[in-house]
């Protein structure tokens, strides 16, 4: 059951509109990495977890989190549209490069579909899809991807930062800053702990079947050597790398009998 307050998680709001920021936030709402991917991944993953209900309870708490998220964002985007202009004749564009920059450049969605409020897409104006979420149902791999998921996320709310100096922005920016760092730490917490329990594998109990002889080497498959500093050095599960300057090829010449022939409508 999710129960909604008007108030928001923390403050959302501009010193003043600018409909170019706005269109840059979207990233973070409805991009590959942004918050409506972390609210349906770590809710799938809590939802699916049958497994500690220490981790269970820790996705859903982030998952309804980032639900917040989601709404500071769309909130902030709303403000940032508040008085964007939504028509403007070429002669008026002509006299004000200024608001032919702003035209230019804002989110036509914005106000063609969406009536001047933030939309699940990127800033391109491609649709969020569900494609870009990870519910494997398996803890460890879950784990690791959203610490990946948290890290992109920071990393763009960064560059989103010193795209602006409208303090009230930066203001709400700052704040899931400081959420993305407790996120990504308490999934490497969650991480670490399950790999200890299950091994650092996924999954891991199929190392009997594997062809061990290829598991631990890395092939030199560029022109360049650097990858051959690992040579020797101990891998996370305790055994060590070698190095196979030349892999050669093993499989040999396919020799696949055609497709019939109506298949391709060359009959002759």
């Amino acid at each position: 059951m999710f129960k909604h307050t008007r108030k928001l998680q923390y403050n959302a709001k501009p010193d003043r509109p600018d409909p170019l920021m706005a269109r840059r936030l979207q990233e973070s709402l409805g991009g590959q990495w942004g918050e409506v991917t972390g609210m349906m991944s770590y809710l799938s993953q809590g939802w699916s977890s049958t497994g500690d209900e220490k981790y269970k309870d820790l996705l859903l708490d982030t998952g309804t989190e980032e639900i917040a998220h989601v709404e500071m964002i769309s909130t902030m985007i709303a403000y940032l549209l508040e008085g964007a202009p939504i028509h403007a004749t070429a002669e008026e564009m002509k006299k004000d490069p200024s608001l032919a920059a702003v035209m230019g450049g804002m989110d036509i969605e914005h106000g063609l579909v969406h009536g001047m409020t933030a939309s699940l897409n990127n800033p391109n104006g491609a649709a969020w899809n569900a494609g870009y979420t990870t519910s494997s149902g398996n803890l460890v791999a879950d784990m690791r991807f959203n610490v990946v998921r948290e890290s992109e996320a920071r990393l763009q709310v960064s560059r989103l930062y010193y795209m602006t100096e409208d303090e009230g922005v930066r203001d709400m920016l700052k704040f899931l800053l400081a959420r993305e760092t407790q996120h990504q730490l308490q999934f490497m917490k969650a991480q670490e702990e399950l790999e200890e329990k299950y091994g650092v594998i996924v999954p891991g109990d199929m190392g009997d079947i594997e062809h061990k002889q290829f598991a631990h080497t890395i092939m030199n498959f560029s022109d360049g050597e650097g990858s051959r500093a690992f040579e020797g050095q101990t891998a996370k599960d305790g055994h060590k790398f070698e190095y196979q300057e030349d892999p050669e090829a093993m499989g040999g010449i396919p020799e696949t009998k055609p497709a019939d022939k109506r298949f391709h409508n060359d009959q002759g």
